[in-house]
């Protein structure tokens, strides 16, 4: 989308010059930023009072000495680096603005008052030093930083307990009476504030972080940027469980597209679950605790090291952290029995769900290495939560969704799409009928006008989020039905409106069909309870404009469907040649580096259609067409090659440009690069047990450009999800051992899937304040995340050193030598077994079934019979160069390299077998 760029170091182009000048223009504000507006704040943190430095292994601790709040958390192994904004610490150095050792939180001393709210951020002022002895590296009376006749009393400890940095409040109830604390957070301050900084600093300087809001078992993972290095965690250490994780949007820093704001790890909030909260069904049950008169009760965190992303399980194992591991993941299907394995010092004593019948568990046969082994099986859609209580008395909850089958999500969204957000109107000015157009689920109706133009105009992402989705999900259940309205869409609404037909600028696509300008359209055209003033209510030379390169893959996708339901499909498509669709797609992919020059030089969100359709110009011996597109994508791909980071955008940080970035990247052999774009995806994709952060790759700006409630807020699996399983499934099948990849690529396919409603509305993202935690109100830009479901999703088959043979999104059964798997992604069209390296894809045809011998190494697919419209299954078996290639004797070869298996109306059983 368009921002004002002044973080970012490169030239403009001039549509984001008229862009910029227009913003500012509209925003006089601007004249002073809100950083200038802290900056004039007097300084209250006492920084001139200097700086104490402490080294506890692995860390060098700096603390403010007037406030004991920390001034720097540094790794002993690289003092380069610091996880605290310590380049905006005098910036910061104010009242209100938060810092690492600051608390809040909210009491009552009697049931009739309202709760009251403290916190030592408010006023600052010096705190009272206390003696140290033993473990104590330094202590405080916080009092000074509180009003007066604040009832509690609060000392802060920074502790080194068995080597580890600790950091301890101790309240003390000052009253004659009982109190009650019903909210109490300790603020998370490390630094994510990209501002003023261009990619390379940012991966130098910068951290993203994630919780785990899974109570005594909950944790926060901070990486770097570049996902490379040692991981810092912080846990539970006495009396701190991770119940839930809220904003601190009363801190005056700048939340925007360069800072995602601030975060408390909350440890009680039945106060905020009883006011801002009210109503709304939080991750965890909200709790409060009391003090009696006169007593003491510490809350304390600890912070660790993991050597690396991908050993931070064993690091929680290593602190003696409950550790979950759910196979597949959290999404749990309505038709597919998941695995959960569990592990800790102490035994599982008791496991219940909540809500009491949504959740089914079945123990099973310990697992290797002490794992606790269970089934769980989704029975009642929608959110779901296990607590989980060990002997010792610790309890870890594991937040689940339960979904319909992936085949039953996608032909509801398929449904929805082509029916409630079916948009057919002759009368309409704009020329975006017919469509499948954005789409109000809470108003129940479409999206036809919106200040912001493109969420009515059908494209960009918001704009065309809906009619991709509707697209994409042909390619994975074709319906005659559905099709046939797609064709209308893409002949007369797409193909000359949308996309240019002809003249110069022929393939271009453009920004908006939906603009606004009253005095060149009739009467009454407009809402007049819409407020149109501002840069995003384009006119129509805006909206007409080709130059924004993301609304390319949008289209070229639509004409890639077209050619693969033409060609690989009886009756589908026929009006329109199978080589004019895949033309089509070659010339709108050129028309992008054509049209839109400046942006076309970063990564595109779904990118990867480019190389589909360059594999399929190969296959059909297009070679000119073919040729001439990998010299475009090359050039690209050697301009990547020169940057330690190539995977910018239209923002100054960015989670789509990795998709197509690390593809083009290893097509053309820059391992490197690949590498590299791989790493960062992993720095912001975790995996924890939590199906709304498992998989989810990090954006927090999408709900200002293509949702409903417009706020600065980290999405849950927004469309970067599914785009982002991507290059990291791509990279699992180039190297089947890594099975940390499997895990989060398999889980941000799922993201797509996640939050679609049981009638199958697809919605922007899921909102993950604690105020709100539910799916956006708008349609949005969801279908450039189910297009990464689409090209992405496939059953993988593996056997684990400890978990033994498992599947993902199949079922998986063992006989013998024989693992057996039914295989459940909505297509059943693409199937991966990890020992041998074997991809199995169907261009057509339904694979029920997959089976494969260990011992000799034989494959047998059982395909569904022939319907209607599919003959003949069309099928590729790819092996990774290091594993035997694999063949189908008694099958011919078409032109495109395929294996055609002709159809009956029984299931088939063919047998592939490696070559000798």
């Amino acid at each position: 989308m368009y921002i004002l760029n002044t973080n970012f170091l490169r030239p403009l182009s001039l549509t984001g010059l008229v862009f910029c000048i227009t913003l500012l223009l509209q925003l006089p504000c601007l004249a002073q930023s809100p950083w200038e507006r802290i900056a004039q704040r007097p300084s209250t943190l006492g920084l001139e009072q200097g700086i104490d430095e402490l080294t506890i292994p692995p860390f060098k601790l700096k603390l403010v000495k007037a406030s004991q709040t920390v001034a720097g958390l540094i790794p002993v192994a690289d003092t380069a680096f610091d996880y605290t904004p310590d380049e905006r610490l005098e910036m910061r150095a104010k009242d209100g603005l938060y810092h690492l050792g600051d608390i809040n939180f909210r009491i009552k001393t009697n049931q009739s008052e309202a709760w009251k709210s403290y916190s030592t951020a408010t006023k600052r002022s010096p705190v009272g030093p206390l003696a140290t002895a033993g473990n104590t590296l330094a202590a405080a009376d916080l009092g000074p930083t509180l009003p007066p006749d604040a009832p509690i009393s609060v000392t802060r400890f920074w502790e080194s307990v068995d080597g580890q940095l600790v950091l301890r409040f101790e309240l003390t109830n000052k009253t004659g009476g009982e109190i009650e604390i019903g909210s109490l957070g300790i603020p998370m301050i490390f630094n994510n504030i990209l501002q003023d900084k261009h990619l390379d600093e940012a991966h130098a300087d910068n951290v993203f972080f994630d919780p785990y809001i899974g109570q005594d078992a909950g944790y926060l993972q901070i990486n770097r940027l570049h996902g490379n290095g040692p991981v810092l965690l912080v846990l539970p250490h006495e009396n701190a469980p991770f119940e839930a994780y809220n904003p601190l949007n009363d801190d005056p820093t700048p939340r925007s597209i360069v800072f995602e704001g601030f975060h408390e790890w909350m440890i009680h909030s039945k106060a905020h679950a009883e006011a801002e909260w009210k109503g709304v069904e939080q991750w965890n049950e909200s709790t409060s605790t009391h003090l009696k008169a006169g007593e003491s009760k510490s809350f304390a965190l600890k912070f660790v090291m993991a050597p690396s992303i991908r050993e931070i399980e064993g690091t929680l194992a290593t602190q003696k952290r409950p550790v979950a591991v759910g196979i597949p993941g959290y999404v749990v299907p309505q038709d597919v029995p998941a695995k959960l394995f569990l592990r800790h010092t102490h035994k599982v004593t008791s496991i219940t769900a909540y809500p009491a019948d949504a959740l089914i568990i079945e123990k099973g046969k310990q697992a290797k290495s002490g794992w606790a082994n269970y089934t769980v099986r989704g029975k009642n859609w929608g959110r779901a939560r296990l607590t989980v209580t060990y002997a010792d008395g610790l309890k870890q909850t594991i937040s689940y969704k339960v979904i319909k089958s992936e085949a039953e999500v996608v032909a509801d969204l398929g449904h929805f799409l082509t029916t409630t957000q079916w948009y057919e109107n002759d009368n309409d000015l704009f020329g975006r009928s017919p469509s499948v157009i954005n789409y109000d689920y809470e108003a129940k109706k479409h999206l036809t006008q919106e200040s912001r133009a493109w969420y009515a105009g059908l494209s960009d992402e918001a704009g065309a989020g809906s009619w991709l989705a509707a697209i994409m999900k042909q390619v994975l259940q074709p319906n005659k039905t559905e099709v046939e309205k797609l064709k209308r869409f893409v002949n007369e609404t797409l193909w000359g409106g949308i996309q240019y037909n002809e003249g110069e600028l022929q393939y271009g696509v453009k920004k908006s069909l939906f603009f606004y300008e009253p005095d060149s359209m009739p009467a009454g055209t407009y809402s007049d309870t819409i407020n149109y003033r501002g840069w995003s209510a384009w006119p129509k030379k805006e909206a007409d404009n080709p130059g924004r390169s993301y609304n390319y893959p949008h289209v070229t996708a639509a004409h890639w469907t077209m050619y693969r339901l033409a060609r690989n499909y009886v009756g589908l498509v026929t009006e329109t040649p199978w080589q004019t669709s895949l033309e089509r797609a070659y010339h709108t992919a050129m028309a992008m580096v054509k049209h839109a020059p400046y942006y076309a030089q970063f990564g595109q969100m779904e990118g990867s259609i480019f190389l589909l359709v360059l594999n399929d110009l190969k296959a059909e011996g297009l070679t000119d067409m073919a040729s001439q597109l990998e010299a475009a994508m090359r050039k690209r791909a050697e301009h990547w090659r020169t940057l330690a980071y190539p995977f910018g955008s239209e923002m100054p940080w960015d989670s789509t440009g990795q998709e197509e970035v690390y593809l083009w990247s290893r097509y053309f052999g820059i391992d490197d690069k690949a590498l590299v774009t791989l790493n960062a995806i992993l720095a912001y994709m975790p995996t924890l047990p939590h199906w709304g952060y498992n998989g989810s790759a990090r954006r927090y700006w999408d709900f200002v450009y293509g949702g409903k409630l417009s706020r600065i807020e980290r999405q849950l699996h927004h469309y970067g999800s599914a785009l982002n399983s991507i290059p990291v499934l791509t990279h699992y099948r180039d190297n089947p051992d890594d099975f940390y990849l499997l895990r989060v690529g398999h889980a941000g396919a799922m993201g797509a899937l996640a939050n679609i409603t049981e009638d199958g509305f697809g919605p922007a993202a899921f909102h993950s304040y604690p105020a709100t935690l539910a799916i956006d109100g708008y349609a949005g830009d969801y279908g450039s995340g189910f297009y990464g479901y689409t090209v992405n999703a496939g059953t993988y088959i593996t056997q684990h050193p400890e978990f033994g043979w498992v599947a993902f999104s199949g079922i998986l059964t063992q006989k013998g030598a024989w693992i057996t798997t039914k295989v459940t992604t909505a297509s059943q069209a693409k199937i991966f077994i990890a020992p041998i390296g074997l991809w199995i894809t169907a261009d057509a045809g339904r694979i029920e079934e997959v089976a494969y011998n260990e011992k000799t190494g034989e494959v047998r697919i059982t395909f569904a019979g022939a319907d209607a419209h599919t003959s003949s299954a069309y099928l590729q078996l790819a092996a990774t160069s290091e594993h035997a290639k694999y063949s189908l004797a008694g099958y011919e070869i078409d032109q495109r390299g395929r294996y055609e298996v002709p159809l009956t109306a029984a299931k088939q059983l063919i047998t592939a077998s490696a070559a000798l």
